[in-house]
């Protein structure tokens, strides 16, 4: 066996159905009380429910959570944090309200608790996505590693089977680059494997079923162990395309994951073959990209940029701005071979990994 390194993060995981009852117990465990809870503006009803359960120990409620972190929403939210004496902060949501407790953390050094509701696995990470004049940054940083999660499985019985497909293929994302990461080690790609695995079974599952509890249960263990590869190793190619068209297109940001995902694994995949090996078999499938790809189309979820909105034109700014900055990856990045590779998810061509062309098939 090679030499390896695998940091693992200091944070508390609460897992399980009901587990929210604990919350209240959590903010004093920090020695916190003064929470200012966190949201997107549809969410409010839920996180004021949630700051009624804690009763005294709420600040209050921000609910301007935003898609890919905004820096004004940022700063609105500190002035929040600061003029209500906030000692912590509780995130309830996806990767939004997750982001926003972030960047909170980030300028004021708050702990952090977070009550995942989506699948999207940055709550265990300590990396944070920022925009601001059409551009996405990312940052590491252990001040934004949150100090506890709450999985409460109950609080993703309600997302809607269509969500629940594109956030559970955007935490997958997290996997699928862990297993070709210049820095991976054996410790992350077992864990990868087995929330592919997990999530390629689910999936399917609860978007038949969105009842089901067993499958929301393995989806959201599944989430956490995508977070965790997240958290332990770095990303490439996908990730970036993802944050290059998330800030420049405004471009949803699962659904452009979802997307993304088999077009990036097919491009790598000459220089990757053990990954793709693995990612095959935890699909299922016999083809890595392609298994991605008919996991997305069977979900219901989008297969094509241009059903996202992005339109010809964009993809020469999209390209060049990917390939303007280094970035690990397992094969070499180019501005002609990324532009091939947006051009195919534009048009939803069905990639293959184990062939250099395309396989002339549309969703």
């Amino acid at each position: 066996m090679q030499p390896f390194t695998y940091n693992a993060p200091a944070t508390r995981v609460i897992f399980g159905s009901g587990t929210r009852a604990s919350l209240a117990d959590e903010v004093r465990r920090l020695s916190c009380r003064r929470a200012l809870l966190l949201s997107t503006a549809p969410q409010l009803g839920e996180a004021d429910t949630l700051a009624a359960d804690v009763g005294p120990l709420a600040a209050g409620v921000f609910a301007e959570a935003a898609m890919h972190t905004p820096v004004d929403v940022t700063a609105r939210a500190v002035a929040q944090a600061r003029a209500l004496d906030a000692d912590c902060v509780v995130a309830l949501g996806g990767g939004s309200a997750t982001g926003l407790g972030k960047a909170i953390a980030l300028h004021t050094d708050l702990p952090q608790i977070v009550l995942p509701t989506t699948y999207a696995g940055s709550e265990a990470t300590a990396i944070l996505g920022q925009t601001e004049g059409g551009r996405k940054t990312t940052l590491r940083s252990a001040r934004v590693q949150p100090e506890v999660i709450v999985y409460d499985v109950d609080l993703t019985l309600t997302l809607p089977p269509q969500q629940s497909a594109v956030s559970g293929l955007n935490a997958i994302a997290h996997a699928v680059e862990a297993l070709y990461a210049h820095d991976r080690n054996p410790v992350t790609s077992l864990i990868a494997g087995e929330a592919i695995r997990r999530f390629a079974h689910s999936l399917p599952q609860l978007v038949a079923a969105p009842g089901d509890r067993d499958a929301r249960s393995d989806a959201l263990y599944a989430a956490w162990l995508c977070g965790c590869c997240l958290n332990a190793v770095s990303m490439g190619l996908h990730h970036k395309l993802c944050h290059t068209l998330g800030g420049m297109f405004d471009l949803p940001h699962a659904e452009t994951h979802a997307v993304i995902l088999p077009h990036a694994v097919a491009y790598n995949a000459p220089a990757a073959a053990d990954a793709m090996q693995r990612i095959a078999l935890a699909l299922g499938a016999t083809d890595a990209s392609a298994g991605l790809f008919d996991l997305a189309n069977g979900l219901g979820a989008p297969t094509s940029l241009a059903a996202l909105g992005l339109q010809p034109p964009d993809i020469d700014r999209a390209a060049a701005a990917a390939a303007e900055t280094p970035y690990t990856n397992p094969r070499p990045l180019s501005v002609l071979a990324l532009r091939a590779l947006l051009d195919d998810a534009l048009q939803g061509v069905r990639p293959i990994s184990s062939s250099s062309g395309r396989e002339a098939s549309h969703a």
